[in-house]
């Protein structure tokens, strides 16, 4: 079993404390699903320098429940550090003493970014179920817009896990000639039945949910916890694989002993409950709804006759292409078939499968193996005078 930090927060490699910034746009954002955003803003993050050749600036993409605070520590919030803390900062794996990096709360978020939870300037109250399906292709458009408001005219790098590093593999179909590296990890080239059946069941919790309202929940000063909490629980239970929920709860008894009934009487459940209680707390059931649509709707191939080979031919960057083991939601053979289709257009690619018993969420923790790969990569990613 490897050793590994499961929080990885060390105040002392920190970014430090790190203020949200807003980039509002009013060039109009024609939408995949044909709608138009004519106003939207985008709430960022950024750590370390950009510097003069403005080649060092590496881009963050979040996964399904992410946001923009992706490193360092919020003032008043100084013991809780961004979700991917143990990756990025000084002498990490993404070393903010050479990289820029910027995370961005993607554009139907609800960290701040126009979303759901904002204003609809048609109506004056919040756009709620009104907020238009975005697509990983809307959100790299979105993002190059970003880029070019910080000057920033290619990426030394675009990285991301999960949904995240479907993100990145996008990047690079779209914009070839603005991305130097792509880092993909725990991704697919497209999401399998069993996985969007998956979201299907957690939108139905939701949308079930009495206090749902057919999205309108705002108006009515509720929140559709109930249905926010199963659909939490279900996609914890698939982040994680079942040596680690094993190793950790087994069939331990909450009481010690068989209670005859249906409240809480394993460890799991109650692990799982308060998990979803947690997250009703920070996540919107309209952005949760969007964000799995948007999962489900990616598929880099489709205009491209369906041959991942024939998208990825377009791409310039090079390529670091990371898996786990026990990762049953985006399996190893997922990420075997984005490097099959790299190698079968000449790219340049390399991959790593990660030994781990901790699941889809190993992506996000501090695993040896795991951040060595990535501190390698990003050490050959020349930079500047290097």
């Amino acid at each position: 079993m490897p050793t590994r930090s499961m929080s990885g927060a060390d105040p002392a490699r920190s970014v430090g404390l790190v203020e949200p910034r807003i980039q509002q746009f009013d060039t109009p954002l024609r939408l995949d699903c044909g709608a138009v955003l004519d106003h939207y803003a985008l709430v960022y993050e950024t750590y370390g320098t950009l510097n003069a050749a403005r080649d060092n600036a590496v881009l963050i993409c979040h996964a399904l429940s992410g946001d923009h605070h992706a490193a360092g520590y919020h003032a008043g919030d100084a013991g809780k550090p961004g979700w991917w803390d143990n990756c990025i900062g000084p002498g990490k794996p993404v070393d903010t003493d050479r990289f820029f990096v910027v995370s961005a709360n993607n554009l139907g978020g609800c960290a701040g970014s126009t979303g759901p939870l904002t204003v609809n300037p048609a109506t004056g109250g919040c756009y709620g179920p009104d907020f238009p399906l975005v697509t990983v292709r809307d959100w790299v458009e979105s993002q190059a817009r970003l880029a070019d408001a910080l000057g920033i005219e290619c990426w030394a790098a675009v990285m991301g896990g999960s949904l995240g590093g479907m993100q990145a593999l996008q990047w690079t179909v779209d914009y070839p000639t603005r991305v130097r590296h792509a880092i993909v990890i725990a991704a697919a080239a497209k999401l399998s039945p069993q996985n969007i059946a998956f979201n299907e069941v957690a939108r139905h919790a939701i949308r079930s949910d009495t206090k749902f309202h057919a999205g309108r929940y705002y108006e009515h000063g509720v929140v559709p916890e109930h249905g926010l909490m199963l659909a939490r629980m279900l996609g914890h239970i698939t982040y994680l694989s079942d040596d680690v929920l094993m190793a950790k709860f087994g069939r331990e008894l909450r009481d010690g002993k068989l209670n005859y009934g249906y409240d809480v009487e394993f460890q799991i459940e109650s692990y799982l409950r308060y998990q979803g209680e947690a997250f009703v707390k920070r996540f919107d059931a309209n952005t949760y709804l969007l964000m799995t649509k948007s999962l489900d709707y990616f598929d880099p191939a489709a205009r491209f006759g369906d041959r991942l080979r024939d998208a990825v031919a377009r791409t310039e960057a090079k390529f670091l292409v990371a898996s786990f083991s026990s990762d049953w939601r985006f399996s190893p053979a997922r990420s075997r078939e984005i490097v099959r289709a790299l190698l079968d257009a000449n790219r340049d690619v390399s991959y790593v499968e990660i030994e781990s018993e901790l699941g889809h969420d190993s992506f996000l923790l501090e695993i040896p193996l795991y951040h060595a790969a990535l501190r390698t990569y990003f050490q050959g990613i020349a930079v500047g005078a290097s």
